[in-house]
């Protein structure tokens, strides 16, 4: 029995799944079995992963479920004691396993270990473009009430969980279109302590094309999430709802700033904007909502072309690293 079963769910990822699957045979710690779920995919996914020769590697094709049920169908196939979830066009660090794994170890009260990522951002070509930090948070033990306020763990590719944590909160909510992972991190959150790895270990991607269309089903999902969270959370932390608004609409003015293709996607961020304002008028003196308005500021005076590439060359000068060089660290 392994010590670590990784679930990598994928969907039409031939253009990913390889890179991803080395990423995890690749990892400095090797007591793992890698279970994917081909989630219907009508590309050459499966033919590309049945080419990998690895007795740790098993495959299970389904009928097109979505990524929660995909990620529920792996679990029920998991035999390891720790679980890991690895989206299919994803990348892990080398030593992302080894190192969650001795944080849970080293905390034996903690249910989750999670680590800081990295947003990769890709072009039409699936080229690297920029790596974007996220923030070097640092909570732990009981982080119930941070999560209820932010996603802070960003994506389903981060998080190493203990088996009984999973087999006591259950399933992904196979209901939601996007946000699953915040809706299950708040459960876990609920139910056991964090501990954090303070590096960056995981690679999110993040491709072009269609966000405006995504950012419409994220936020319905995020109040749908957002309402069963607050539904489950006691009394006395009901007052945080407000602050879990107010990050909700601005992270949605900077998705519509980020992606903005038309004027409708500007005026979308604008009301985002100020009705996080409005919520909490003191975030007005925090250095990320000033960034947002100097962007929606650019973005209102300057042509959307030219605002966009003059954004988009200024943030390329401070934060363009090279793949290669981060993940063999």
């Amino acid at each position: 029995m392994p010590e670590v079963s990784v679930i990598i769910p994928a969907y039409n990822a031939e253009r990913t799944i390889l890179e991803t699957i080395q990423s995890v045979l690749q990892q400095t710690f090797d007591d793992f079995e890698i279970i994917i779920i081909n989630d219907g995919s009508r590309d050459k996914t499966l033919e590309l992963i049945q080419t990998i020769q690895d007795k740790r590697l098993r495959i299970f094709s389904y009928e097109n479920g979505g990524l929660p049920v995909a990620r529920n169908r792996g679990i029920s196939y998991a035999t390891g004691k720790f679980l890991a979830f690895l989206d299919a066009d994803d990348l892990w660090t080398t030593d992302k396993l080894e190192l969650q794994l001795t944080a849970l170890k080293q905390h034996p009260d903690a249910g989750v270990a999670y680590s800081w990522t990295y947003f990769m951002d890709v072009d039409e070509q699936g080229k690297t473009i920029s790596l974007l930090p996220s923030p070097q948070y640092r909570f732990q033990g009981n982080i119930y009430k941070k999560l209820l306020v932010s996603d802070f763990i960003h994506s389903g590719s981060n998080t190493l969980i203990r088996r009984e944590n999973i087999d006591l909160i259950g399933e992904f909510d196979s209901t939601l279109k996007s946000c699953e992972d915040w809706d299950y991190w708040v459960r876990l959150a609920a139910c056991c302590h964090f501990v954090v790895v303070p590096k960056y270990q995981v690679f999110y991607r993040r491709t072009p094309g269609a966000m405006s269309s995504k950012v419409e089903v994220m936020k319905e999902a995020a109040l749908i999430a957002m309402d069963k969270a607050y539904r489950s959370a006691p009394m006395e932390l009901q007052y945080l709802k407000r602050y879990t608004l107010t990050s909700f609409h601005k992270y949605c003015a900077g998705q519509y700033l980020e992606h903005c293709l038309n004027t409708d996607d500007l005026s979308k961020a604008k009301q985002h904007l100020w009705s996080a304002i409005c919520l909490q008028p003191q975030i007005l003196l925090e250095q990320p909502t000033q960034k947002l308005a100097i962007k929606l500021l650019l973005k209102q005076l300057l042509p959307l072309k030219a605002s966009t590439y003059f954004l988009k060359v200024t943030r390329k000068s401070f934060m363009r690293t090279s793949t290669s060089n981060i993940l063999n660290q």
